[in-house]
């Protein structure tokens, strides 16, 4: 069952002011107030379940190359935070089963995004799964959301109980049948790519919106007007004070 969300949720912690899906930036977004965080995993060559967005380890780390063709032994060495700078020099990929830890030390919600390399639709949402099952309850809302149809039917059927949440980028035709076909709780879109007409469409189905990635306060001001629920953002802070 869905818990609470809230309004503001920081995205891959508080990517504005630390290096973004690291545990220090999970602590500087608790530390500014919000509380949940969403990060994104995927998996190592031995299916490791780690905490990155890209598909490869070159803008966010010292490594190169895609993550989903390295170790977990070899990406644990690498720098995650000096590329964002030089206090941040020393911080590593942190792997799913880390981040869970500190959110329950932390007492923060958390949206796990599955973000599978190409062909691991399945497995990426299968492994992550059983770790988020084996871990057990946190105290805030836990969402399960990602951009992949594939993903979110493997997470629908092995654990329907947990709250999925449907990414949507470019919108398919068939997006409202998606949804009730993996069970979305919630619905997770651009605020770019949208109008007020189609986010009334997605709010139809009774559902609670969530959207991304919110950097102004004005424009999250106009988010939660038109019914949205909550929003991911960079800068906690910034949306902290709008959000009623």
């Amino acid at each position: 069952m869905l818990g609470p969300i809230p309004r503001v949720i920081g995205h891959r912690g508080a990517a504005a002011h630390a290096p973004e899906n690291t545990l220090e930036a999970i602590c500087c977004a608790a530390a500014f107030g919000v509380e949940m965080v969403e990060v994104d995993v995927q998996l190592t060559r031995d299916e490791v379940p780690v905490i990155i967005h890209d598909d490869t380890l070159d803008r966010t780390t010292t490594g190169t190359g895609p993550v989903f063709e390295r170790s977990w032994k070899e990406i644990r060495e690498l720098d995650a935070g000096a590329s964002f700078g030089r206090a941040f020099a020393g911080e590593h990929i942190p792997t799913l089963q880390d981040v869970l830890a500190l959110c329950r030390e932390l007492k923060l919600g958390l949206n796990v995004e599955i973000k599978p390399y190409p062909g691991t639709d399945l497995r990426t949402a299968e492994i992550a799964l059983s770790v988020l099952e084996n871990f057990g309850p946190l105290e805030g809302s836990l969402l399960v959301s990602s951009f992949s149809v594939e993903s979110l039917r493997t997470a629908h059927s092995l654990a329907p109980h947990l709250p999925l949440g449907y990414l949507i980028h470019d919108r398919p035709d068939n997006w409202a049948a998606i949804a009730d076909e993996v069970g979305a709780a919630t619905i997770n879109f651009d605020h770019t790519s949208e109008t007020p007409q189609t986010i009334a469409a997605y709010a139809a189905t009774g559902r609670p919106l969530l959207s991304y990635t919110v950097n102004t306060a004005a424009r999250a001001k106009e988010l939660f007007d038109l019914g949205v629920a909550g929003v991911f953002t960079d800068f906690p802070g910034r949306i902290l004070k709008v959000a009623k």
